[in-house]
């Protein structure tokens, strides 16, 4: 890397390429010097990568923008490109609705304009453009409500610039800032407040009728604004370098910014339709999501001490760094310590961090990603960010009863990953309470499922090693994970004549004998002598113990005897007696049990309908609060069959590009050939119709190809969007078949409607009914709000061993969390089918309670929720 691009890429930071100095005036002074050298051999490579740096480490915009304010006292040629540069990205990035980009070069242009080289006003046009976008958004006639999501983050966009320029703006056009900011108020006026209950962390969060409306992201964005405003101002998280060279800066040229223009506004709605409003609606949250939901882990007292925006501020520096350097986590880890601040954020850190590990509908990276960040955040701050991830999980612990079903399950998967990075260390004493909790409180369940990931994750004798100071704890502790295998005769068995047909199978297999000579066998042997049960028990135990030794094994028996299963269980019936088989097989270890199934699914051996019946068997359903295992295989079944959605999408887009191309050059091939089959040439003196013969018979055979492409391209094509066709009409099924099983169960379980109308209710039941006698003497009271006991500190740390939720209840809870998730992750799918789901499943028939948990999911306008 050449001097200059090192300079720019460590402005600000500790490093050899800046010697000793740790001041950030002498860092920009050293490489105006270098920059201002270089201009004239690299003028274009420097206006690039200087534009790059800022647009990607966004959190050192301050000292990019006064180092192009001094590039302007010397070459203003070159900084008046820099500014079309800006302008044309940004264009760019409105047309396409490139969120992080919009409001990162917003930033970069205020920046800009704090040193000399953007004119205030033309800031202000580029405010005032987006707010009338915004607000036109919300008018029924000109725009579409349904898409505020996007008009909110314009205004957004406009907020987050002022802590960065703010205080400029209002010394230089204060009646234009003034004007902007009145618009903003109006628009707040006439906007909806966003409640998205779906999307909250905790589904006390969900219930209404409390008497207190919090806020929604842009309300408290104002509000921390007003309250900056009302300071003059001062923002100490934000660095001012350009004050250290204000004498200088301020002769300097100020550019105008070109216009740029908003994206045309959506089309009004056609009529005054729930579905139509909550179907657009979806698709502008797509599109302009929220980019963070705080999520309150930590007290007020542990929480640091700052104001308002300077709290807004550090999680739009963090999460700028883990958007930007999420594929160099040890750079990501030495940023994120490392910000331009002068106060400690370790608990504001990792607060951050969780709320992007548990955003829902989906974190914007996969879950890993922000495991790798903590784990190297806990070795960059050995003395402080171990206790605080602790002091995290211990708070989350304790709500985990009221934690979203998906975020319960993320922080499971991630908590056990995060312990088998540090030999499996954690004080399992403080939880040995749950052993006297019952069999389905969650903080039980929490500590079970945690030991039983991460068994998967090392080998059993090595997590009870690790429980060694709460032994009573290896009562949680999955099974030994050993295949159930039911013709085994190690352990003294009584042969039968299933052991037999067993042992035979196993040596036609050991003889590589073909699926068909199998299938043969079992057709012509065993259904007639012994019927299609023993067959399939058989077989499936058979094969399954052959594939038992590793993955690879079971892919390699499944690819070669696959059909010998397809052959034995042809449709869903069958199919699902197959699953339950293979479960029966594999019941000791869960993993197991969810990769078999998942790859018989990958062949087509087994259908999704066939899994989702499967789930919903009795046995399973008694499960469905107390185990993860019934739910991890509906995941993957109902993820696989979103993927083979989402493939069949990209090879149909991709194959439009390539119908376009393929079409362009047989087009052109035939023109060349038409051409030269038309022109005149001599032959032997003579004029002859016709090119040189060997130049046609190329362009012929150039033709003829071109245009075997052309229909080659077409038919695999059509071939795809058949495909796709089909895969939409079993992703209705699939849905319809989940969200009927889901009714009919609750139906049968859920308490009348007037006796649970909301969660909150649901959970006070059991506390109702039960008639408990407190000692006044007592540490522990029932709150009577929550239906949960409040937990006493004062024993150690340990928690009450009451949990006042009853089975039946938490079942019901348990399940409704699940139908939320499924609606919230899987919504664009569901949406696309939602009038099929309202006229089969989504009746007025079915309990308030499950159809809130779907609206809920879908984000669904409330008014739509007729019974609720």
């Amino acid at each position: 890397m050449s001097s200059w691009r090192s300079l720019l890429l460590r402005i600000g930071d500790n490093c050899p390429d800046y010697g000793t100095s740790s001041d950030v005036k002498e860092h920009i002074e050293t490489c105006f010097g270098v920059i201002r050298r270089e201009l004239e051999h690299s003028s274009n490579d420097i206006l690039s990568f200087l534009l790059q740096c800022a647009e990607q480490l966004p959190h050192k915009i301050p000292l990019y923008g006064t180092l192009v304010g001094l590039l302007n006292l010397e070459n203003e040629d070159f900084v008046k490109q820099m500014v079309e540069a800006t302008q044309a990205n940004f264009q760019d990035a409105l047309d396409f609705g490139n969120c992080d980009m919009i409001r990162i070069l917003m930033r970069f242009l205020t920046v800009m304009m704090c040193s000399k080289v953007l004119q205030p006003s033309s800031l202000v046009v580029v405010f005032e453009t987006l707010l009338s976008s915004a607000a036109t958004t919300l008018d029924e006639e000109k725009g579409n409500p349904s898409w505020q999501a996007r008009g909110d983050f314009y205004v957004s966009c406009i907020l987050s610039c002022l802590p960065w320029g703010g205080s400029e703006l209002v010394e230089q056009v204060p009646e234009e800032i003034e004007s902007v900011m009145v618009g903003i108020e109006a628009y707040l006026s006439i906007r909806r407040h966003n409640s998205d209950t779906g999307l909250s962390f905790f589904e006390d969060d969900d219930e209404s009728g409390r008497g207190v409306v919090e806020k929604d992201f842009l309300e408290d964005l104002w509000g921390r604004i007003q309250v900056l405003s009302s300071n003059g101002w001062k923002v100490d998280s934000v660095p001012r370098p350009h004050l250290s060279f204000e004498a200088q800066l301020v002769a300097g040229k100020s550019h105008e910014f070109g216009p740029i223009n908003t994206p045309e506004q959506p089309e009004p709605l056609s009529e005054v339709s729930g579905v139509l409003y909550g179907k657009q609606k979806h698709d502008a949250e797509l599109k302009y999501p929220q980019r963070i939901r705080r999520l309150n882990i930590f007290p007020a007292s542990k929480i640091e001490d700052m104001q308002p925006i300077d709290r807004f501020i550090v999680e739009e520096y963090l999460l700028d760094v883990l958007l930007f350097l999420n594929g160099c986590r040890k750079e990501c880890a030495s940023f994120m310590v490392g910000l331009p601040v002068p106060f400690r954020y370790d608990y504001l850190m990792a607060e951050t961090i969780f709320s992007q590990l548990l955003l829902l509908p989906l974190p914007p990276f996969k879950p890993i990603y922000y495991t790798l960040v903590i784990m190297d955040l806990c070795k960059a701050l050995p003395g402080a960010f171990p206790g605080v991830v602790a002091g995290a999980v211990r708070a989350l612990f304790e709500k985990i009863a009221d934690l979203d079903t998906e975020c319960q399950t993320r922080l499971i998967l991630w908590f056990s990953h995060h312990l088998s990075n540090f030999q499996f260390i954690w004080p399992w004493e403080e939880w040995a309470f749950v052993l006297d909790l019952p069999k389905w409180a969650p903080q039980r369940v929490f500590v079970q499922e945690v030991l039983e990931r991460e068994v998967r994750l090392s080998y059993w004798d090595k997590v009870k090693q690790s429980i060694e100071n709460a032994p009573a704890l290896e009562e949680l502790l999955p099974p030994k994970g050993s295949p159930n295998f039911i013709y085994s005769i190690e352990d003294g068995r009584e042969k039968t004549e299933q052991h037999a047909l067993s042992a035979e199978l196993n040596n036609k297999v050991k003889a590589r004998q073909t699926a068909r000579e199998i299938m043969s066998w079992v057709e012509e042997s065993v259904f007639p002598n012994h019927g299609w049960d023993v067959a399939l028990k058989v077989v499936v135990h058979t094969l399954l113990d052959i594939g038992s030794k590793s993955f690879t094994h079971l892919i390699t028996v499944l690819e070669r005897y696959g059909q010998v299963f397809a052959r034995i269980c042809p449709d869903h019936d069958k199919q699902v007696m197959l699953i339950a088989e293979v479960s029966s097989y594999w019941k000791n270890n869960a993993q197991m049990t969810a990769i078999a199934i998942d790859r018989m699914m990958g062949y087509r051996l087994i259908s999704n309908l066939a899994i989702v019946r499967w789930v919903f068997s009795p046995a399973n359903i008694e499960q469905f609060h107390t185990s993860d295992r019934p739910w991890e295989v509906l995941r993957n079944a109902i993820s696989k069959t979103y993927n083979r959605i989402s493939d069949l999408r990209n090879e149909i887009s991709s194959l439009k590009k390539s119908v376009v191309s393929v079409e362009e050059a047989a087009t052109k091939a035939k023109t060349e050939l038409d051409a030269a089959e038309s022109k005149l040439s001599l032959v032997d003196g003579e004029p002859v119709l016709g090119d040189n013969p060997a130049r046609l018979k190329r362009l012929k055979a150039n033709a003829e190809k071109a245009k075997e492409e052309e229909v080659s391209v077409h038919e695999s094509l059509e071939a795809k969007e058949a495909l796709l066709a089909r895969a939409l009409d079993e992703n209705e099924a699939l849905f319809l078949s989940l969200y009927k099983n889901f009714s009919n169960v609750l139906m049968e379980r859920l308490p009348d409607p007037s006796r649970a109308r909301t969660l909150r209710e649901l959970k006070s039941i059991q506390a109702d009914e039960m008639t408990v006698d407190l000692d006044e003497s007592s540490v522990m009271e029932v709150d009577n709000e929550s239906g949960r006991p409040n937990k006493s500190q004062s024993n150690g740390g340990k928690e009450s061993n009451i949990y006042n939720v009853g089975e039946k209840e938490q079942w019901c809870l348990s399940t409704l969390g699940y139908v939320k998730a499924f609606a919230r992750q899987y919504a664009s799918e569901i949406w696309a089918h939602i009038e099929k789901l309202d006229a089969d499943v989504f009746t007025e028939n079915v309990h308030p309670l499950f159809k809130k948990a779907v609206y809920s999911g879908l984000s669904r306008p409330i008014n739509d929720v007729s019974s609720v």
